[in-house]
């Protein structure tokens, strides 16, 4: 059973609207009869159990095991859960940086950190298993004990006991929590005209980021490529996610949601703007790309705007959407799906890239022998080019140069970008 929640606050992965609360009266004439059912347990449960326990706390219980039956997303939010909700994907949230899952046989794992968080820089990675919280073995834990238990005031400390995905032997790793600044999009200047596109998620300045990012390249330079990196990107604001691929589709369908009826289809298209951005493009996603992510990466290749590379993304295509209830209680219910423009539903299966290239952590050694490498124009006393041709010469910062090296899906992905032009020019 997977279950995904923010560590940092509860920021939904991908929430469509906060919609009021449908009437609890239904047609079913057994309904009463149910409901009759579900007052005696109450009572019995309320008077007969072992050790006193509240009536609200009863119900609450309840509630939550009825929607979490329904699927991984949907859940039961107490008033303090559902105020989190609603909070603004704005601003800056306290925690240790990571997106959480539980997987089959109530296993709590990490579906990704979020870059430059107390977590990323403790090196938990996409796939880790959480053992043991603080010493408190996870096993028998739902997914909201592990969250407050996890969280707490920034400077404080958690022990998490980690078992990397391939790794024998458990390690316990001590992280501070501390403040998370949402800075969704990093650009870095790649050779041969390349802007490359960090993005880390989609909150409510991500397409503004991007653009801004870009017009800034622009300013100085011819841009020719660009990279577009949306590995280990969890989702986010839906709206970011289609005027994120509106910036390189020109027009046509970007996604469509779709709930139980088709009258409640829901159609998004990219708009024709002097902001469109044309040239050659490679997108990265792997296994941490979920939902609004999933989104970008599957209206770009089905519009085949994007050669796409890494690994399968996540398959986080469904669409919850918030209720309050009284008391500040609230739910949070699956209601749609959402399509590729191509009709294709990511949900459980996620996006296939056009090449699939594993992500290669790389050892010292290697780092060496790259940096051994030379040609005939390192010799000394080469001979000219016959034609008065030269190589051409790029300069990049030493700090570019080492995530280059260190990345085998982005050196592949540079190389594809510049190529791309030719590629498809060929028949």
């Amino acid at each position: 059973m997977r279950i995904t929640l923010w560590l940092v606050t509860s920021l939904l992965l991908f929430t469509l609207a906060v919609a009021p609360g449908p009437s609890i009266a239904g047609k079913d004439p057994d309904r009463f009869q149910i409901l009759s059912r579900f007052s005696q347990v109450l009572e019995l449960v309320g008077e007969q159990y072992v050790k006193p326990i509240s009536r609200e706390e009863l119900i609450d219980d309840a509630l939550k095991g009825m929607l979490e039956q329904l699927d991984p997303h949907s859940t039961y939010l107490n008033p303090t859960e559902f105020s989190g909700m609603q909070e603004s994907t704005s601003g800056e949230f306290s925690g240790i940086g990571i997106e959480i899952s539980m997987e089959e046989n109530n296993r709590l794992t990490v579906v990704t950190p979020i870059e430059d968080t107390p977590a990323f820089e403790a090196g938990l990675q996409a796939g880790d298993h959480i053992l043991k919280i603080d010493g408190t073995p996870t096993y028998d834990m739902t997914l909201t004990e592990a969250v407050k238990m996890i969280r707490g005031e920034k400077g404080s400390s958690v022990v998490l006991t980690i078992l990397h995905d391939g790794a024998s032997e458990a390690e316990d790793i001590s992280i501070v929590r501390g403040t998370i600044p949402i800075v969704s999009v990093k650009t870095t200047a790649l050779e041969g005209n390349v802007l490359l596109v960090r993005m880390t998620r989609f909150n409510e300045n991500t397409t503004r980021m991007l653009r801004e990012g870009i017009n800034d390249y622009r300013a100085d330079k011819e841009l020719k490529g660009v990279i577009l990196d949306l590995r280990n990107n969890p989702g986010g604001v839906l709206s970011q996610a289609v005027s994120v691929a509106d910036t390189f589709i020109e027009d046509g369908l970007i996604v469509y949601v779709q709930g139980r009826n088709e009258a409640d289809r829901q159609d998004y298209f990219a708009t024709r703007n002097s902001n469109d951005v044309s040239v050659p493009l490679v997108t990265m996603i792997n296994s941490g790309s979920a939902s609004a992510a999933e989104i970008v990466a599957g209206a770009l290749q089905d519009h085949n705007r994007a050669l796409l590379i890494g690994e399968r993304s996540f398959g986080k295509g469904s669409v919850q959407s918030l209720y309050p209830l009284s008391g500040g209680a609230g739910i949070k219910l699956t209601t749609a799906l959402y399509y590729t423009p191509n009709g294709r539903s990511i949900q459980a299966t996620g996006i296939e890239p056009d090449l699939t290239i594993p992500f290669q952590v790389p050892s010292m050694k290697e780092d060496r022998k790259r940096a051994e490498y030379f040609r005939e124009k390192d010799l000394s006393g080469h001979l000219e080019n016959a034609n008065g041709d030269t190589a051409e010469e790029h300069t990049i910062s030493s700090k570019t140069k080492s995530l280059l090296e260190r990345d085998n899906q982005l050196r592949m992905a540079l190389e594809l970008v510049k190529k791309l032009p030719k590629l498809r020019s060929i028949k």
